[in-house]
C-alpha cells in the first residue's frame, strides 16, 4: 500500500516500534518511493533508537535517491522553480467587508507543520456518485422534477397559506389567495407588465406582476423552472376559466436572512481553490508551486484542508480546436501529472475533489465523481473524490462544493448589475436565494433526471465554494459566505475569443473558526 500520507507513516512506524520527528515523516512522504524509503530507514535505525531523525531520514534518501539536492522547505528538492516573488494582486474583487484584502507571497524558508489530525472532521453529504439511476426516460424527468417541487414548496409554505391551482380556479373572483409554483413561462404584456406561468402538480394559473409594483425589477431574476411563491387577488371573472391572479407579494426560498452561520471551535484554515486545468500549455506550473511551497511555511501552518472544486485537467475536445492548445493531448497523462503536482502539497492536508466540465465525467449534471482508474492516478494524500455538487462538512462548517457552470447561464439571463463574470459571487447569491444549484432546465446547463433532485439546496450552507467562470469574487449573502475561487490557467486562446479575462493563481484561505477569508496570490 503506497504511503505518501504521513499519517500512514506514522502508523506504519508506530507498528514496528518507532516514532518519528515531524521532519522526518515529510520527507518520507515526499520520497520518490515513500515505501522503500520507510523500509531503508527503519533498517538502519541505530540499535537502541526509538525515534527516527530527519538527519537519519535524510542519510537514508541521499543512497537511495543519487543526485537529490535539500530544499530550504522540506530537505527535499522537488524540482519546482519557487524562487520568484509574487507581484501584487488588486484589492477590488469581491465585497469589502468580507475578512482580509488579498496578500502578496514569496518563497518559503522552512517547515514547520504540527496538526491536530484528532481534533479533524470531514463529513461529505449529497453525493451522487454510486447513486445515480436516471436512464433518460419520461418518468426520469417527471420524478426528478417533482422531488424538486416537493422539496422547495415545502420550505415556501411555511410563509404563505398556499393552494392548489386547481383549487384556485374555481374561486370565487375577488378573493385573496397564494400559489407555490415551478415557473412554466414569463413574458412581457403590451403594456408592460410581466405574466408568469406557475405550475404545480394539480395544473398550472397565470399570475400578473403589475409594472408599478415596488417588486416588479424583482421579476428579472426569475429563470423558467425555479419554485416561487406568490400572495395576490384573483379576478373578478376568476371561476369561469379565464382568470388570472394580480399579484401583491412574491417570494423565492432563499436562505433567512436571520441565518447564522456554524464555525469550528478551534484556529483552522481550509484553502479553496478550483480550475487548475493541468494538459493546458497555460498552466501556470510555477504559480502552482509557489502555493505549495507556501503550504509548507509557518504562515501556513493552520490549513490542514484543502479543498478543489473541479477541472483538475484541460481535458480533450472540450471545445473546439481544443488540441492545439494542449501541452498534454493524452487524458491520462493529464490526470498523471496532476497527480504529480499534488504531491508537492503537504502530506498531512485533507483533501477533498470534486469534478467539472473539463473533467473525465459525464457533462449531466449532478455529476458523479471519477471512475475507479482515475482515482487510483488521483490517489496522493488519501484524497476525497465526490461528486458535483456535493457538501463538505469540516469540523462543522458546512461548505456546498459545486463546480458552477449554471453560472454562466444565470450571468446570460439576468442583469449585469445582478450577475456578471466580474463579480461572479453576485450570480452565486441568485443560486441561494433560489436554494437550487442549476434552476432552469433545458438551456447552457446539462442536467441529467434522477429519482431525487441533488441540485437542491435543501439546507443552508455556511459556505458555497464555485468555479468554472475562471474570475475571482466573494462577498456574503445573508452571512452566507459565496467564493469564486479564479483559476491556475492563464488566458488561453479561446478564451480571448470569448473576451474572458481569467483571474489565475489565486488561493482564497477560509477560517473556520471565523468563517473571515484572506485571499493570497501566487502569480
Amino acid at each position: 500500500m503506497p504511503l505518501e500520507t504521513p499519517a500512514r507513516i506514522v502508523s506504519e512506524l508506530t507498528s514496528r516500534g518507532y516514532n518519528a520527528d515531524r521532519e522526518a515523516v515529510t520527507l518520507l512522504a515526499r520520497a520518490a518511493d515513500p515505501d522503500s524509503a520507510l523500509d531503508a530507514a527503519v533498517e538502519r535505525a541505530p540499535e537502541d533508537a526509538l525515534k527516527l531523525s530527519s538527519d537519519h531520514v535524510e542519510s537514508v534518501l541521499a543512497d537511495l535517491e543519487p543526485g537529490r539536492k535539500a530544499s530550504a522547505s522540506t530537505g527535499y528538492d522537488n524540482g519546482n522553480e519557487s524562487g520568484k516573488e509574487s507581484t501584487s494582486a488588486e484589492e477590488t474583487k469581491g465585497d469589502d467587508d468580507v475578512g482580509e484584502a488579498v496578500a502578496d507571497v514569496s518563497r518559503p524558508d522552512e517547515s514547520i507543520r504540527d496538526p491536530d489530525l484528532d481534533a479533524r472532521s470531514v463529513e461529505i453529504t449529497g453525493n451522487v456518485t454510486g447513486e445515480s439511476t436516471g436512464t433518460g426516460e419520461y418518468d426520469d424527468f417527471v420524478s426528478v422534477f417533482q422531488d424538486r417541487f416537493k422539496r422547495l414548496s415545502k420550505q415556501l409554505r411555511s410563509r404563505v397559506n398556499a393552494r392548489p391551482t386547481s383549487v384556485v380556479g374555481e374561486m370565487p373572483g375577488g378573493g385573496e389567495t397564494a400559489i407555490v409554483g415551478m415557473i412554466s413561462d414569463i413574458r412581457s404584456t403590451a403594456s408592460g407588465h410581466w405574466l408568469i406561468e406557475l405550475e404545480d402538480t394539480s395544473g398550472t394559473y397565470p399570475c400578473l406582476v403589475m409594472k408599478d409594483r415596488e417588486f416588479a425589477d424583482t421579476v428579472d431574476e426569475l429563470l423558467l423552472d425555479e419554485i416561487i411563491a406568490v400572495e395576490g387577488t384573483l379576478s373578478d371573472d376568476n371561476g369561469d376559466g379565464d382568470g388570472i391572479l394580480f399579484v401583491d407579494s412574491l417570494y423565492f426560498p432563499d436562505v433567512p436572512r436571520t441565518y447564522q452561520p456554524s464555525t469550528a471551535d478551534r484556529h483552522v484554515q481550509a484553502a479553496l481553490i478550483s480550475d487548475v486545468h493541468v494538459g493546458s500549455q497555460e498552466f501556470m506550473g510555477d504559480a502552482w508551486s509557489r502555493f505549495a511551497d507556501w503550504l509548507h511555511t509557518p504562515e501556513a501552518e493552520n490549513v490542514e484542508y484543502l479543498l478543489i472544486a473541479g477541472d483538475m485537467v484541460e481535458g480533450v475536445g472540450v471545445y473546439p480546436n481544443q488540441d492545439e492548445e494542449l501541452d498534454i493531448v493524452d487524458l491520462y497523462e493529464q490526470y498523471e501529472q496532476f497527480s504529480e503536482y499534488l504531491k508537492e502539497v503537504p502530506g498531512d492536508l485533507e483533501i477533498v475533489m470534486i469534478p467539472g466540465n473539463h473533467d473525465a465525467v459525464r457533462l449531466a449534471e449532478p455529476q458523479p465523481g471519477f471512475d475507479e482508474e482515475l482515482r487510483d492516478i488521483m490517489s496522493v494524500h488519501d484524497a476525497r473524490i465526490s461528486g458535483n455538487p456535493s457538501t463538505v462538512t469540516l469540523e462543522g462548517v458546512d461548505i456546498l462544493m459545486y463546480h458552477g457552470v449554471s453560472l454562466d447561464e444565470v450571468i446570460a439571463e439576468l442583469p449585469d448589475e445582478k450577475a456578471s463574470y466580474d463579480e461572479p459571487h453576485k450570480a452565486m447569491y441568485q443560486l441561494l436565494k433560489k436554494r437550487h444549484v442549476a434552476p432552469q432546465f433545458g438551456g447552457k446547463t446539462r442536467l441529467a433526471p434522477e429519482e431525487k433532485d441533488y441540485l437542491v439546496m435543501n439546507s443552508v450552507p455556511d459556505v458555497f465554494h464555485t468555479g468554472h467562470v475562471h474570475k475571482l469574487g466573494w462577498g456574503k449573502y445573508h452571512n452566507v459566505l459565496a467564493v469564486n475561487s479564479g483559476c491556475w490557467q492563464a488566458q488561453t486562446d479561446f478564451q480571448k475569443s470569448v473576451n474572458i479575462d481569467p483571474d489565475s493563481g489565486f488561493a482564497p484561505i477560509l477560517d473556520l473558526d471565523t468563517l473571515d477569508m484572506t485571499v493570497r496570490q501566487f502569480s
